[in-house]
């Protein structure tokens, strides 16, 4: 019954390959692209072991590693290749809503409603707190640089800090509702948050001013990325819309009727993973689905993409991390 299970899935990925293929040369023989590429994944791992639903997991640089946190207050280390627990970071005392490696991976940083706290890759020991959010920290990244971190609490400011003193250099204000999502550009010149507000703002880093206020979301938008070339940025809001804008000029480029809890694009930008009961992965020149990823067993709540994109790592409430990879 196994072996069974196993050719149909086998068939039903290849038919999709050849299904895509033929759509794509149909497409290219009319003139519209002159090249694609087919990103195809299958399950690789599972990696089982927090008590509670998991709110992130992200690789480490170099793609042997993946950091998770959770509502059971953790922050876990994994092994990709054999999908074990290598560690286990405590001392938040609530929910651990984000955590992720530095760019040099000799860092990681996490935050929970009580703090940002910094941890040395080589001893897993914490080598710094930042306290100074009224309410509940629910995302933090560090800068590609290494020079500073990029905090939104529930207190509707985002913060800038230098990571070697632990002090807060900029304070970015002006959203009107509560900032669910925030991200540093890859040249780490701009930020991008996402906002209850229904809007998306492009900040300036150094002035801490808006470049861009990016509107037409009607609800929510949940979150919003920068592309890896950081020329464009895609957003998912609760109004069942992804839109994809030109990071120079603020105008929308495209819009999709897509629901998605989580969205981003991969290193060619033309195809975007997204997610929401599932992970799905979209040509966004041919606006079409090319692969459905399931497993998860209850609402996922986002996706990361490895450099190269081979690789995909999505986080979920039914308490699991799920590894895929290329056929």
């Amino acid at each position: 019954k196994k072996k069974k299970k196993k050719k149909k899935k086998k068939k039903k990925e290849i038919e999709m390959i050849i299904e895509y293929w033929v759509h794509t040369s149909s497409v290219s023989r009319t003139g519209w692209i002159d090249d694609f590429n087919v990103i195809i994944l299958r399950p690789l791992k599972v990696l089982e072991g927090h008590l509670d639903c998991v709110n992130i997991a992200k690789l480490s640089p170099d793609c042997t590693k993946v950091i998770s946190c959770s509502w059971d207050q953790t922050v876990k280390i994994w092994d990709v290749e054999s999908g074990t627990e290598i560690k286990e970071l405590k001392g938040h005392s609530t929910i651990a809503n984000s955590a992720e490696f530095s760019s040099d991976g000799n860092m990681i940083v996490s935050c929970s409603r009580d703090a940002i706290r910094l941890w040395d890759t080589r001893s897993y020991n914490e080598i710094k707190k930042l306290e100074g959010h009224a309410n509940t920290i629910v995302k933090v990244q560090l800068a590609s640089d290494g020079k500073s971190i990029v905090s939104v609490s529930y207190d509707d400011i985002i913060r800038i800090w230098d990571i070697h003193s632990g002090q807060e250099i900029q304070r970015l204000q002006g959203h009107s509702d509560i900032i669910n999502d925030v991200q540093f550009s890859p040249d780490c010149q701009m930020i991008v948050s996402s906002s209850n507000d229904n809007t998306v703002v492009i900040w300036n880093v150094k002035s801490g001013e808006p470049i861009h206020v990016l509107e037409g979301h009607t609800d929510y938008v949940k979150k919003a990325r920068f592309s890896p070339s950081g020329l464009s940025i895609i957003s998912c809001s609760s109004d069942r819309t992804v839109r994809i804008w030109n990071t120079l000029s603020g105008i929308q480029l495209k819009k999709f009727d897509i629901i998605a809890n989580d969205v981003r694009f991969f290193p060619d930008e033309q195809t975007i993973g997204l997610i929401c009961s599932t992970v799905r992965l979209w040509d966004i020149n041919l606006e079409v689905e090319i692969q459905k990823l399931e497993g998860h067993s209850d609402t996922i709540n986002e996706i990361d993409i490895s450099p190269d994109g081979n690789m995909i790592v999505s986080s979920s409430n039914d308490k699991t991390i799920r590894l895929w990879g290329l056929l």
